[in-house]
């Protein structure tokens, strides 16, 4: 599968990514034991890049790719559709930090970027999300499909698929192959780890990444009380949308034909979770 193409917001940091990728290489800092174990399904993940050192180097990466649209205004610049966000996102991080307590401590925060044409979403290690007015209004999306894009994000950011990503990268040599073909050196502005936090997120996820994410997320959603048959009409929605035009958030979340019926069967086992959630108060975290 071929990468997708960088936004061309964020084209500068890309190229500066590769001319500093042999740094990523012997940065000492980033290197553990080839494996460890997933924090929340147990399964076993190349792991090259700690979790804690990804959660550094997002932290950083985080504000260089909001910096554009918030200089230009577009970042939370909608009111009613910040607080409709925050508050779904406040619920499920609250069933997230359930999952995993130490999560606790993350500096979770979401912040909404006014792109109209963009069909998107994503979350970096350590709680930092973003999501796109595209995805909101193109797909016309209820409060319960809303959060199931935000659970399915959050589950990304619990079971450190970004530092996993970041680690295959640097395994497979993606970031030497690109060095040796540009050979440019010049000097970066950002350090190598938090260029290879950003170029994560354009990476696409495993199909393994994928169901891990679908399963947490819908959980997470249904505990913090939105209706788990959210998660099916959400993926109905996207195909139609990629019918006529490939959005944006299937480049980095690639999906299986499968995944509407994998879906609908999760649905019917977190249906009691949801009823449950309903019966009664629903507790939120705070998140910026």
């Amino acid at each position: 599968m071929k990468n997708p193409q960088p936004n061309p917001r964020h084209a500068a940091l890309y190229r500066a990514y590769w001319r500093i990728a042999l740094v990523l290489l012997t940065s000492l800092t980033l290197l553990l034991p080839a494996c460890a174990t997933n924090p929340v399904t147990g399964r076993s993940q190349l792991m090259l890049v700690s979790e804690s050192a990804a959660i550094s180097a997002s932290r950083q990466a985080y504000v260089e790719m909001l910096t554009p649209a918030r200089k230009e205004g577009r970042i939370d610049s909608d009111p009613r559709t910040k607080r409709r966000v925050q508050a779904i996102t406040q619920r499920v991080v609250a069933q997230a930090v359930r999952y995993r307590p130490e999560t606790a401590d993350w500096d979770w925060e979401m912040s909404v970027i006014d792109e109209p044409d963009t069909i998107n979403a994503f979350a970096m290690a350590g709680g930092k999300m973003a999501i796109y007015t595209g995805i909101i209004d193109q797909l016309e999306l209820t409060d319960d499909e809303l959060a199931q894009i935000i659970g399915h994000e959050i589950a990304h950011a619990l079971s450190a698929h970004s530092a996993e990503k970041m680690s295959v990268a640097l395994a497979s040599n993606i970031a030497l192959a690109t060095f040796a073909a540009t050979g440019e050196r010049s000097d970066v502005a950002l350090t190598g780890a938090a260029l290879a936090a950003i170029i994560a997120v354009q990476l696409p996820n495993s199909r393994q990444m994928e169901a891990e994410a679908d399963r947490i997320g819908i959980e997470l959603a249904a505990r913090a009380g939105y209706h788990p048959d959210a998660a099916a009409s959400l993926w109905s929605k996207m195909a139609a949308k990629a019918s006529t035009r490939q959005p944006v958030f299937l480049s980095t979340h690639p999906a299986p034909q499968s995944r509407q019926r994998d879906l609908a069967a999760l649905a019917s086992q977190m249906q009691p979770l949801y009823e449950q959630a309903r019966r009664g108060p629903l507790p939120t975290h705070p998140v910026r």
